[in-house]
């Protein structure tokens, strides 16, 4: 038998205002697009915020159902738009923030195993890392230089 240790390593900000401009511009429309996430069923809002290599930036909010898994999280629609849109581009950045209706979130909440899944395959068809900026509704932003640290065992086509 073999043991692997496999270790990971992120980039803490204490506040929106610590991150580097672009990050925080980043930040601010992914908060910004959380705010009109539709989440009558969970009250949880998430937004996503995608800067592409050609300078736009693609925006994502959750979007509920109430068939719960006819929904999709904030992080996957704004992949998908980006790939949609701009199928060419790269994905340099990604910036996510989440707050609940409910309670104060303070953590960061990083994205869901579904969008790192989607997030992955967007990673390894363009042979570049995303960098990954996450947080709650306030409080401190982790940063993931790849989506590695989040997911170091990665399903991929090679696979199939």
């Amino acid at each position: 038998m073999k043991e692997i240790i496999i270790t990971t390593q992120f980039n803490v900000f204490d506040s929106t205002l610590d991150l580097p401009a672009d990050i925080q511009n980043l930040m601010e429309q992914a908060i910004a697009i959380r705010k009109k996430a539709y989440a009558p069923y969970s009250k949880f809002r998430v937004g996503a915020a995608i800067l592409l290599d050609n300078g736009t930036i693609v925006l994502g909010s959750n979007q509920e159902n109430a068939a719960y898994p006819s929904g999709l999280c904030a992080e996957r629609i704004a992949i998908f738009q980006a790939g949609a849109i701009y199928p060419d581009a790269k994905i340099l950045k990604l910036a996510i923030t989440a707050a609940s209706d409910t309670n104060k979130t303070t953590t960061p909440i990083p994205p869901c195993g579904s969008c790192r899944q989607s997030i992955a395959e967007y990673e390894i068809k363009q042979n570049t890392p995303i960098q990954i900026y996450f947080m709650g509704e306030t409080g401190a932003i982790y940063k993931s230089a790849s989506l590695k640290n989040l997911l170091p065992f990665m399903f991929d086509k090679k696979f199939l």
